[in-house]
């Protein structure tokens, strides 16, 4: 068998694979921008403060802030005190959805944020480092009729962190404070049409339980979850790329299989990137739309790590591999000190998900951001991740200069066809290090997004084309390498054997479309730049 595709193939044709490419991934792009609508939507509640009338508080009874059921309201804590109810009496209640709507499982997730409104008063401050210790319960059904029932329940604690901008003086009172955004619930999945969220504050003045935290005097919630119409779309994505990676995946290993020698390092590793894409390929997601799969988020975080171990490795062995003189070449062991660092952010990566959406999938009201400690290890992980996905590309960088040195070297000597191979193969490189770099930016994106703190029309949208832009451009990546380091079907037979170079296909078109072919003994690699390189490396 011959070399490789990207060699052997006319510069005419490659043209053309390109620039369907090209168009390929101005479609993911625009599916975003234009077809898809925003990724996540946010919903704004307001807590209706209810009555608990009995005596000893049963965990088992839900209050309804709306609807044929509805509990006994107050307004205001001014008419609780004349009525002489006690705080620990009121539960704030949260209907999730908004009247006369309803939840989907196609909303995939639901991610809900705390906010305080606390008035200032004289003699009820905020003291520093006060912490607000929350009593809550969600419970769902899927009609209107039936009763609740308790999906979790739990005692929490969230720090609050408030401004008063203006003088704490008594011509100021009742003034809000400025608040902070609180972390309070995440669930993996919405299966339910109906949620209800009950939250007490308790009070105990003896062991200074939410003594000190102000005078709150409501409760605001922003619940966010996925865009239905935008599931949709990413799992059509999901869909059609599956079938296409893994028939160019299988194309390619059947190829290899084909050839006299044993597959090289760089092979079995194009192979293992064709594996994971097709893995977080795979639309498992469907799955979520009819069962109560709360772990889908946690699944799809570790699907994303091992493509980012094996993509990020993949660039590392790849350069490396045209770097190495033919003693070094093809032992994986060789690059332990640049994939073990890969793998090791991966683990942490793995662990730093398990401390939060794995705690979740018992209690969805853990967060790691509700401790000082926490939300600090949570800040240091995101600037650490960054800093080490910059330095990443900065030294793939490194390395692919260093190739072009390499190849260069001898360029002076060599035969014009061959100058057109290392054209092509610098080009490639080129590809590589334009896909590193969004890689790396989305990868920071990602992290610094993480918990969708942000939300907004534009910013949204512009997110959606990004999401839908990049995962498109991995696939069309992975289809190109596995595509052009396929070897060439070209010249079987006796040709094989002869260990010359074979002009074919006519080479009275000129040179556009001249091909080389090489026979491929036992120690050859996949094309004539990836040998040409080894000497160079060896000299």
């Amino acid at each position: 068998m011959a070399g490789a595709i990207i060699e052997n193939m006319s510069t005419k044709k490659l043209v053309i694979v390109g620039v369907i490419l090209l168009l390929f991934q101005a479609f993911s792009f625009m599916v975003g921008g234009l077809i898809a609508p925003s990724p996540t939507y946010a919903v704004h509640y307001l807590a209706t403060k209810c009555v608990d009338t009995m005596k000893l508080h049963q965990s088992s009874k839900w209050f309804m802030p709306w609807g044929p059921n509805q509990c006994d309201k107050i307004r205001t804590f001014d008419e609780a005190m004349a009525q002489k109810i006690e705080a620990n009496n009121i539960v704030f209640a949260i209907h999730i959805p908004l009247p006369n709507k309803e939840m989907s499982p196609w909303f995939q997730f639901m991610l809900v944020i705390l906010q305080f409104d606390i008035a200032f008063k004289m003699h009820n401050q905020i003291e520093d480092g006060s912490l607000v210790t929350i009593d809550v319960g969600l419970a769902y059904r899927d009609d209107t009729l039936s009763e609740w029932t308790e999906m979790a329940h739990a005692l929490e604690q969230r720090k609050l962190n408030c401004n008063f901008t203006t003088d704490k003086t008594y011509e100021n009172e009742g003034r809000y404070y400025e608040c902070d955004l609180l972390p309070f619930m995440e669930v993996g999945s919405v299966s339910h049409k109906y949620y209800l969220l009950n939250i007490r504050l308790p009070v105990n003045e003896r062991k200074k339980v939410n003594v000190g935290i102000g005078e709150i005097k409501d409760i605001r919630l922003v619940g966010i979850h996925q865009n239905g119409g935008f599931t949709k779309v990413w799992f059509a994505m999901k869909t059609f790329l599956t079938p296409s990676i893994l028939i160019v995946m299988i194309w390619y290993w059947r190829r290899i299989t084909l050839m006299t020698r044993p597959p090289v390092l760089l092979e079995k590793v194009i192979f293992a990137l064709g594996i994971s894409m097709t893995f977080i390929n795979i639309p498992v997601e469907w799955f979520s739309v009819g069962f109560n799969w709360t772990w889908m988020l946690l699944f799809g975080d570790i699907r994303q790590g091992m493509f980012y171990s094996m993509l990020l490795s993949f660039w590392i062995i790849f350069c490396g591999e045209h770097l190495m003189d033919h003693s070094e070449r093809n032992r994986f062991s060789v690059y332990w000190k640049q994939v073990g660092p890969i793998v090791f952010g991966s683990f942490c990566l793995f662990i730093f998900d398990m401390c939060e959406r794995g705690v979740q999938l018992t209690n969805p009201f853990y967060s790691i951001w509700a401790s000082d400690v926490g939300t600090e290890l949570a800040m240091a992980f995101i600037i650490v991740a960054g800093i080490c996905a910059v330095l990443y590309f900065l030294f793939l960088c490194f390395m692919v200069f260093q190739v072009f040195r390499n190849i260069s070297g001898k360029r002076s000597s060599l035969p014009a066809m061959t100058k057109g191979l290392i054209f092509r193969f610098k080009f490639l490189m080129l590809v590589t290090l334009a896909c590193a770099a969004m890689t790396v930016i989305f990868f920071i994106i990602s992290q610094v997004n993480e918990g969708h703190w942000h939300w907004g029309e534009h910013t949204v949208q512009v997110n959606s084309a990004f999401f839908t832009g990049i995962y498109g451009m991995w696939n069309l990546y992975v289809f190109a390498i596995m595509f052009l380091y396929a070897p060439s079907h070209k010249r079987y037979g006796d040709e094989q054997s002869s260990g010359q170079c074979i002009l074919g296909d006519g080479g009275a078109n000129g040179g556009e479309d001249i091909q080389l072919t090489t026979t491929i003994t036992h120690s050859d690699g996949p094309t004539e730049i990836y040998k040409l390189s080894g000497k160079k490396a060896q000299e």
